[in-house]
């Protein structure tokens, strides 16, 4: 590894973590958990810090990105922290016109849609990264053992909100872009793998034990268009990191056909979503990689007995793989108590233990 001496994997304060370990294959005392989007709406100590901030403000002022991160950990007694960002905070850096609209999402100043728009396109500096690098270091310094996850968006995701101007349901205009102009599409997707490659990057020289690419919107694509015009770039984003030997996690939505190709452009743990059963998923991928999922985000304001039930089944089930981190097949709804995921928590670390 080509980890800084200083780096919380290479002086053994996070190497032995459970997280860790269990990215690595290992099937260890206790299955970890955490949650996608467990920093943020749902906890009421981060609607008292946000007031009067916006959203990509927050994100790029240290102090604020480390204390929204930290808060669940406290909270919850999860396994790892996730950084608290926004996917769209690397390509803000490399200076696009983006803002995150409350109620609606990422919204461009003006689209990426032409071959001029994406000449246009700067590299993202490494400068501009100071604000995230001081963020994690930050956050690192307070976690102790407990491993920090970095994350990013993956080229496709990226290039789905540049092409389409904002959200979108279906990714259209971004479908057809790479099939009408296949030239200017790989250009697109060259410029996001490296923006979203060097945010990663910053991320772990800072002190980030894993990192996750999200593909939140690659659900939308057939298998052929995924690896033809897709996989090399998000290989491409993970390169940027590879050298540095951190466990890489790749999650995408809607993604039961497309997990054993996401899995081949070479991450080492599948994240999946909750629309398959994780040993189904674990016997597409191969049972030998490590998996992380999929509790249903709708099932957490079930009533209790349901929601054991179900989370139970989720850990039984990732038992067919080398090993299993408990997480959600997507990301914790804004209403959701937070003493349900608290309890969560608690369920599966006991289970665990009865069980070892």
């Amino acid at each position: 590894m080509n980890l800084p001496v200083d780096h919380p994997l290479s002086d053994g304060r996070t190497g032995d973590s459970i997280l860790i370990r269990s990215y690595r294959g290992e099937r260890t005392e206790k299955t970890p958990v955490w949650f996608m989007r467990q920093a943020g709406r749902s906890l009421p100590e981060y609607r008292d810090l946000r007031v009067g901030t916006k959203m990509l403000d927050a994100c790029l002022d240290p102090e604020l990105s480390s204390e929204i991160t930290l808060q669940p950990v406290r909270r919850h007694g999860v396994d790892a922290g996730i950084f608290f960002s926004d996917i769209v905070v690397p390509i803000k850096l490399a200076g696009v016109d983006v803002d995150i609209v409350p109620g609606r999402g990422p919204v461009l100043g003006s689209p990426i849609r032409t071959a001029a728009d994406v000449a246009a396109l700067r590299p993202l500096l490494p400068e501009a990264l100071a604000p995230v690098a001081a963020g994690v270091a930050r956050t690192v310094a307070q976690l102790g053992s407990t491993p920090l996850i970095g994350f990013a968006g993956a080229p496709f995701t990226l290039a789905a909100y540049l092409v389409e101007g904002g959200p979108s349901k279906d990714h259209l205009r971004a479908r057809t872009l790479m099939h009408a102009d296949p030239q200017t599409w790989s250009a697109l997707l060259g410029w996001a793998a490296d923006v979203t490659g060097a945010f990663l990057r910053a991320q772990v020289l800072a002190g980030a034990s894993a990192v996750q690419l999200f593909d939140s919107w690659v659900g939308s694509l057939s298998v052929a268009d995924y690896e033809t015009h897709v996989a090399p770039f998000s290989a491409l984003a993970i390169a940027h990191v590879k050298d540095l030997g951190v466990p890489i996690v790749h999650f995408g939505v809607g993604t039961a056909e497309l997990l054993p190709s996401m899995k081949a452009i070479g991450v080492d743990v599948m994240g999946v979503d909750d629309r398959i059963p994780l040993d189904d998923a674990s016997r597409r991928i191969g049972t030998g990689t490590p998996v992380q999922g999929n509790i249903n985000p709708a099932l957490l304001a079930a009533p209790w007995p349901v929601l054991e039930a179900h989370v139970l089944d989720v850990l039984r089930r990732g038992e067919v793989a080398a090993s299993h981190v408990l997480n959600l097949g997507h990301g914790v709804p804004p209403e959701t108590d937070p003493g349900v995921l608290t309890r969560i928590v608690e369920l599966t670390h006991a289970h665990a233990h009865a069980t070892a």
